[in-house]
């Protein structure tokens, strides 16, 4: 039985507010924002182009001896594939596949491969999708991956929204 999944709204609303902050950064040129009191520079966020360019960064995150070293299932392959009518990338635990949605450009970007890696590298399926433990590999992914200041303002995000991480 899949424990219930009662974090999943706060978790796509942090993100949300993270994604808003960088498209406002791309938008404008400005990469510094406020949070708490603390000056950030964020980092570019990568976009991507095609399923096969998602599908390169996948095996290039997957492949990085601290994520290999953390994780486990890293050495777990995934196949990226294109998801037709859907709004919304996902992550499908039979086969680790990631369904990322053709021509939406804002699912096309790291954060959202970022979100779905997360869930592939769940030690147990019976913890809850957007629970605690999801939510920490994220923000370890994203400190690793795309850099601190990207962790910390996601970090703050979730705890705005009252997700627990841990």
């Amino acid at each position: 039985m899949t424990p219930r999944d009662s974090q999943r709204a706060a978790v796509y609303d942090a993100e949300q507010l993270v994604r808003g902050a960088f498209e406002r950064a791309d938008e404008f040129g400005n990469r510094t924002v406020e949070v708490f009191g603390s000056r950030l520079t964020l980092p570019v966020e990568r976009r991507f182009g095609s399923v096969e360019s998602v599908a390169g960064y996948v095996e290039r995150v997957l492949a990085l001896n601290w994520v290999r070293a953390e994780w486990p299932r890293a050495a777990v392959p995934v196949r990226v594939r294109a998801r037709r009518g859907a709004g919304a990338a996902h992550y499908e635990p039979d086969g680790a596949v990631l369904a990322v949605p053709v021509g939406r450009v804002w699912a096309l970007r790291e954060l959202v491969v970022l979100h779905e890696l997360a869930h592939h590298l769940a030690p147990d399926s019976a913890e809850p999708a957007h629970g605690p433990a999801f939510c920490a590999r994220y923000l370890a992914l994203l400190d690793g991956v795309v850099g601190p200041e990207a962790a910390l303002l996601l970090r703050s995000a979730l705890l705005g929204t009252g997700a627990r991480i841990g």
